[in-house]
């Protein structure tokens, strides 16, 4: 009697939608406290320690031998370029592009299907595309080659970063074009036919309403774009291999040498590193986009 009463209440508490969504989330808060939080939380811990087995605490030695290293300078200026460059530019073409397809274009869905696609292609199928584009014997060069032009090593020369910018635009910019869209398609026509009215120009009106109303998301597509560029490991690493050019040698590439020779302080370290800087970057655009909000209203 006691255990179909318990079943009833069990029954009857799960009837309700609360119960529901907190036992979906618990699945998935359980999952990230084991794969993500417990084991940063525990490189962070590492960090300040000499070494994982019965270390002891070292204060900032890690972090000091890390600003010591050439590679992790080295890294970390590459990484700090490729980010102020590729997002910028993303940015840029993602939102000219959903103005655009805004518009009533002539195969227009066939566009937004070419721009969305490589979202969905295995990033080893990408890296294979680009490989055959950029090889020495590849398919620029034989152009090159055909314009009586010299061949170039074009991952192994300064352009090698060109061309990582050039592989995550073109992975990621179908993302962006969507954000932009849903933002576009979101702002009242209202205010365009008011502006009509009133006799305002193009540029005025995608000045003072466009852009306007488009900052939160403009804001979130940043972030994004940023999140992704440190994503761009997968496709440096299957193009050049762990040591790449200097030009394209990454913090993730530093992070990944470091787990191979076991050096689990200097890896932790870096990690906290980035992370950090992450964070502030986060935490500082989320409080300009409060500001700007706060002022527009």
């Amino acid at each position: 009697m006691t255990n179909k009463r318990y079943w009833h209440k069990l029954i009857r508490l799960l009837r309700k939608d609360w119960a529901v969504a907190a036992f979906f989330l618990a699945l998935s808060l359980i999952g990230f406290a084991l794969f993500y939080l417990i084991p940063f939380a525990m490189g962070f811990l590492y960090s300040f320690q000499d070494r994982t087995v019965d270390g002891s605490f070292v204060g900032l030695d890690n972090y000091m031998a890390l600003q010591a290293s050439a590679s992790f300078r080295k890294a970390a200026s590459n990484t700090f370029l490729f980010t102020s460059i590729s997002v910028p530019i993303i940015i840029a073409l993602s939102l000219l592009f959903a103005h655009l397809l805004n518009q009533k274009l002539f195969a227009r869905n066939w566009l937004q299907t070419a721009f969305v696609l490589p979202l969905v292609v295995p990033v080893a199928s990408i890296v294979m595309i680009w490989q055959i584009f950029f090889d020495w014997n590849g398919t620029l060069n034989a152009l090159l080659q055909s314009l009586h032009v010299e061949r170039i090593d074009w991952m192994k020369s300064d352009w090698s970063m060109g061309v990582l910018i050039i592989v995550y635009i073109w992975k990621n910019i179908g993302y962006s074009i969507i954000l932009f869209l849903a933002g576009l398609q979101n702002i009242p026509k209202d205010y365009y036919e008011t502006a009509d009215i009133e006799g305002a120009g193009k540029l005025h009106k995608w000045i003072h309403i466009t852009l306007v109303y488009l900052t939160p998301t403009m804001f979130f597509v940043i972030l994004i774009s940023i999140i992704n560029s440190f994503k761009v490991f997968r496709e440096t690493y299957l193009i050049a291999g762990g040591y790449p050019h200097d030009r394209i040698y990454m913090l993730q590439h530093y992070m990944n040498n470091m787990f191979l020779s076991l050096d689990v302080q200097k890896l932790t370290a870096a990690a906290v590193l980035m992370v950090g800087c992450i964070l502030v970057f986060v935490t500082g655009m989320l409080a300009i986009e409060r500001r700007f909000r706060n002022f527009m209203e």
